[in-house]
């Protein structure tokens, strides 16, 4: 196994960030100036970490996101994008068609740098401290996943490698949904990745496969994870669908016992969402998307609110968190 270099310590003013896919219409459509304002605001509140994808919108989120930030010194934040997907005009093969334009998936080593070239216009900056590569899971490519993977080792992986190599960015990853293709990457000799951002399956409601699987070997490895969809795509906290889809029953009956829980100890339920994520030793940051201005502040306070030890020993003893998970009350 390569020596990694981790992400720990690169996180300026704290592990919150940014999550952008809000700015693409991601979940609804939102206007400009709705988007300006919020990462206004993000800025205003301390965030210095901004995570996006080409994939947000065919590219808007991107440029969004980078009109906002170019009133800031590019050496004040940290910013992250995504490479597996191209977007293209006119008609191809396998594609997605997405916001008037067409995306291919690239997980070459040169569909990767055209990717970063693309990703660096758009946001009208000189550089990308972190780079993911995206959706190179089961939900996106089904059974063809691990055909697409051996496309990434082979290219988008060595292309990142190099470009962290010669200092162009400070860390590469994959930023995926599922646990799995990050288990393969670890269990790579040839690869030594920095990091990588796991969307959904490290949270409050949802750890138990990542926790057994995925998060021990990377804390033991040095590989850091960034956890996004930390409140398991909102429906931990405003009833939004469960990955963009009706939630199960045994679902809905979870996130409402942990909501109870909460109530009982009159805990916002974003800050013990947080809170959790963080606690595990393998996490170095968490990313919450934001598309309004009082998100932000909503984030920022949860992630600072003092939380009752009560609480996290009634989460244990009630079951509603795995017995393994580490929770505050552990440090």
């Amino acid at each position: 196994m390569g020596a990694t270099m981790g992400l720990r310590g690169m996180f300026r003013n704290g592990p919150l960030g940014f999550g952008a896919a809000p700015l693409g219409n991601m979940f609804g459509e939102i206007p400009d100036t709705q988007a300006a304002a919020t990462v206004d605001a993000a800025w205003h509140t301390g965030t210095r970490y901004f995570d996006t994808a080409p994939f947000y919108g065919a590219g808007l989120s991107e440029i969004r996101l980078g009109r906002e930030l170019a009133a800031h010194n590019r050496d004040e934040y940290m910013l992250s994008s995504k490479v597996g997907r191209l977007i293209l005009n006119g008609n191809c093969t396998d594609t997605t068609y997405f916001g008037g334009h067409r995306m291919v998936y690239d997980y070459t080593e040169a569909g990767a740098l055209k990717s970063i070239e693309d990703s660096l216009k758009r946001l009208g900056v000189d550089r990308l401290d972190f780079v993911w590569v995206h959706d190179i899971a089961q939900d996106f490519h089904g059974g063809n996943w691990l055909g697409q993977f051996e496309i990434a080792r082979t290219g988008a992986f060595r292309a990142l490698a190099k470009l962290r190599a010669e200092g162009v960015i400070e860390g590469w990853g994959l930023g995926v949904n599922r646990t799995e293709p990050i288990e393969l990457m670890l269990g790579l000799s040839e690869v030594n990745p920095d990091g990588s951002m796991l969307a959904g399956r490290y949270t409050l409601l949802d750890h138990e496969h990542a926790l057994q699987r995925l998060m021990p070997t990377a804390a033991k490895q040095g590989v850091d994870i960034v956890i996004g969809a930390p409140y398991s795509s909102g429906i931990l906290t405003d009833g939004a669908p469960f990955e963009q889809r009706r939630a199960p029953a045994e679902i809905e009956v979870r996130v409402a016992r942990l909501k109870s829980m909460a109530d009982k100890y009159d805990v916002p339920i974003k800050s013990a969402a947080l809170q959790f994520c963080l606690a595990h030793p393998a996490t170095v940051a968490v990313v919450a998307g934001a598309g309004k201005p009082e998100h932000i502040a909503e984030d920022h306070a949860a992630l600072t609110a003092q939380i009752p030890d009560e609480f996290w020993h009634d989460l244990r003893t009630s079951k509603l968190v795995s017995p393994a998970a580490p929770l505050p009350i552990d440090r």
